[in-house]
């Protein structure tokens, strides 16, 4: 259950709704809980012959970003068909092979749906077709610098990916497990 069935949505944005709802407290009163929900969203960890892309992206009010390819999740479309679009759009590369990798459900307070996906062996077949706040450059990485991505505070991703890359910098084997499971080896 996202929200219980008390819940009203008290308001509808193009990202969020706002949902509050009475709940009774353990000394008999009520008060108001409120719940965000976002709407749904996809990240790839990008493969390009043993390198990760990483973008580094401008878009208007925001400084200078890194991250992965990622976007939201359009309304109908399947979050797998969404990572290929976004990767689509952002790179010109598409994935020979798409894997989830981690699945993400923010937090009591904040829900926001969020899957990881591998993309192995990705080719560059067109070039970007970027919206119109988006400044886009793919760069490319090797393993040990694109985990260090996590620690940079101009980095976005997935609260609970950041965690992951976190462990691998702190335990060797889960840096091999990742790297492993990136690279399928």
């Amino acid at each position: 259950m996202i929200v219980p069935k008390n819940a009203k949505n008290v308001f509808r944005g193009i990202l969020w709704d706002v949902y509050q709802w009475e709940q009774k407290m353990y000394d008999g009163s009520f008060t108001t809980f409120e719940k965000l929900i976002r709407k749904p969203s996809v990240e790839v960890v990008a493969v390009v012959d043993n390198k990760i892309i990483v973008l580094k992206e401008v878009q208007p009010g925001r400084k200078e970003y890194f991250g992965m390819p990622a976007g939201r999740v359009d309304e109908g479309e399947e979050m797998i068909a969404a990572a290929e679009r976004e990767l689509l759009e952002e790179t010109g590369h598409q994935a020979e092979e798409l894997e989830l990798f981690a699945e993400f459900f923010g937090d009591s307070k904040i829900y926001f749906h969020e899957q990881v996906y591998i993309g192995r062996n990705c080719k560059k077949i067109t070039e970007q077709k970027l919206d119109n706040g988006e400044k886009i450059e793919v760069e490319f990485w090797n393993f040990e610098k694109w985990l260090q991505l996590c620690r940079d505070s101009r980095s976005v991703m997935p609260f609970g990916f950041r965690m992951l890359m976190y462990e691998a910098l702190l335990d060797e084997k889960k840096k091999r497990e990742l790297k492993n499971k990136i690279f399928k080896k």
